[in-house]
């Protein structure tokens, strides 16, 4: 597990370094266009702080030999998960319906930023945006599929094991929590507009 978390921090590294420089750089449209609702981002935050709150239920249970615990905080750990994801593609649905799309800006940006020469502004915030966000997606659905099987089967692993999905989880926790300040903090307005 800890080869696989290492290989993924640095997908994840590289993609995160790579959307600070290109945002850094000329060729963004303009670095205070995507404006989200720190109410609606803090939400989703909530509930992979949870979920990383009940997953150290779950294996704290777990060490103590506490099966039904240990079962009860882990499907406690998903549904947070799982409602990230509800929440993560509510986002999407909405940001896609204003014309965001991984290769497209919203026709309004277009003109707003098409430059005196006629060059169209990059559409490079899209395609970071939903790479970055939807691998991160990937990875909690796919931790909440892992978590599904280790709750079906609790009674038959080890404490190793459901030790060892904690630390899937709290790492895509701790992904969240650079994704989280990067894009969507650094990316309000002070001023509102």
């Amino acid at each position: 597990m800890w080869l696989f978390i290492v290989s993924d921090s640095l997908t994840f590294s590289a993609l995160l370094i790579g959307y600070s420089y290109l945002r850094a750089s000329n060729v963004w449209p303009t670095p205070f266009h995507f404006n989200p609702s720190i109410l609606f981002s803090s939400l989703m935050t909530f509930c992979l702080l949870s979920s990383s709150l009940t997953m150290v239920f779950g294996v704290s249970a777990s060490s103590r030999g506490d099966w039904k615990a240990t079962r009860k905080w882990i499907l406690i750990t998903i549904f947070f998960g799982i409602a990230f994801l509800v929440l993560h593609l509510y986002e999407w649905n909405h940001l896609i319906h204003q014309g965001l799309t991984p290769f497209a800006l919203p026709a309004e940006w277009v003109t707003q930023y098409t430059a005196a020469d006629g060059t169209l502004p990059s559409p490079l915030f899209g395609a970071t945006f939903f790479a970055i966000t939807g691998l991160h997606m990937f990875h909690v659905f796919t931790g909440a599929i892992y978590l599904t099987v280790v709750a079906a089967r609790v009674k038959k692993l080890k404490h190793e094991d459901v030790e060892i999905s904690g630390l899937y989880w709290h790492f895509v926790d701790l992904v969240w929590m650079f994704v989280f300040p990067l894009i969507y903090i650094m990316s309000v307005h002070i001023d509102g507009h």
